[in-house]
């Protein structure tokens, strides 16, 4: 009679083998996520009576998950962490006071399409709208991306604001993820940005390189490495059971060819609120070269507030941290406030 461990240990098998046989390069992985909660759900051997719910979720905030990320995941495990960032669930669907469509007030702060400039001497370049994996607890998740398209008159126009504005010291590829943008596009603004003076830094903010580790090629690094201003890449890793062997592959090519690299994690109930939880990630992290950054509280999305946790347990928990760690590797526990000139610590 077969065993949970041995059936769970050979399900991981399919599921590698089917991401390694059939989605070899990033492209196919990222053009062939999983986008059914019914298929979700059967890969883990989880039962179809969260379907319903799930579906209703969906509708509001599509799935989308890479077969290698849930090849991470344990088989049959409804509290897997990795699992409880990605899975639809009804509580998306309650109303919330004090949650909405736009908790960060990024509309009001949309210059020109593309472009989000809320903080002085940096800004925003919204490069794509597509993401490799739906994070149910995105703050974009609503957000009119149909409106910033950087087509060719509006990739000229953000160009000519950045131009325009001296104080813009570094420039922040976002989205979307800016990574699943193609090579050939990135590096053609890579080179512009170049080209402009004031511009010194080039820093990325994705996803990808956790999710989809093969996305860092050497084509990839070297339209980000190859010029002036200086790289910094900025992942996003919630939990230490998002790094393996491949993500710290990933770092270590960056890392070898000058990138600066820094972690962002944002705090989600269930997932990893536990002084050990955060521990470990920032330990996982350090040993990928990868340097914790900040540790956000739940920004006020509507569709997410089943992730919330207070910020009185917050401040106990990076208190707890900094008693098992250097300092170096304590991320700052932060909020962004609308409004407000940076983000705001919470000590």
């Amino acid at each position: 009679m077969i065993t949970r461990s041995e059936l769970v240990v050979q399900m991981s098998e399919q599921i590698s083998a089917q991401t390694i046989d059939d989605f070899s390069s990033w492209q196919e992985q990222l053009a062939n996520t999983v986008n059914s909660p019914e298929q979700l759900l059967s890969m883990m051997g989880l039962s179809q009576e969260l379907l319903p719910a799930a579906l209703q979720a969906s509708d509001h905030f599509a799935l989308r998950v890479p077969h290698s990320y849930v090849h991470r995941m344990e088989y049959g495990n409804l509290d897997d962490p990795l699992l409880k960032q990605v899975l639809p669930l009804g509580a998306e669907c309650d109303e919330v006071e004090g949650f909405g469509l736009d908790p960060l007030a990024e509309q009001t702060q949309n210059p020109v399409d593309g472009v989000i400039h809320k903080y002085h001497g940096r800004m925003l370049l919204i490069v794509g709208s597509a993401c490799a994996v739906n994070c149910r607890f995105c703050f974009r998740r609503h957000f009119p991306y149909q409106d910033n398209r950087l087509d060719r008159e509006s990739w000229s126009r953000a160009m000519d604001y950045i131009r325009s504005d001296s104080t813009i010291k570094e420039v922040i590829l976002s989205g979307g993820d800016p990574l699943a943008t193609s090579d050939r596009r990135l590096q053609k603004l890579a080179l512009e940005l170049n080209g402009i003076p004031h511009v010194e830094t080039l820093r990325i903010h994705s996803r990808l390189p956790v999710v989809i580790p093969e996305r860092i090629t050497d084509e990839m690094i070297g339209w980000f490495t190859g010029h002036r201003i200086k790289p910094v890449m900025v992942i996003h890793a919630n939990h230490a059971n998002e790094i393996d062997d491949a993500v710290a592959d990933a770092m270590n090519k960056l890392r070898q060819a000058g990138v600066t690299l820094l972690n962002q994690s944002v705090l989600l109930r269930g997932i990893n609120d536990s002084v050990s939880a955060l521990t470990e990630l920032s330990n996982v992290l350090f040993n990928a070269g990868v340097l914790p950054y900040y540790l956000h509280v739940l920004d006020p999305v509507k569709g997410a507030a089943h992730f919330d946790v207070p910020d009185a347990a917050a401040r106990e928990l990076i208190q707890g941290v900094m008693a098992e760690c250097p300092g170096y590797l304590v991320p700052k526990l932060v909020r962004e406030i609308p409004g407000k000139p940076g983000k705001t610590w919470i000590n």
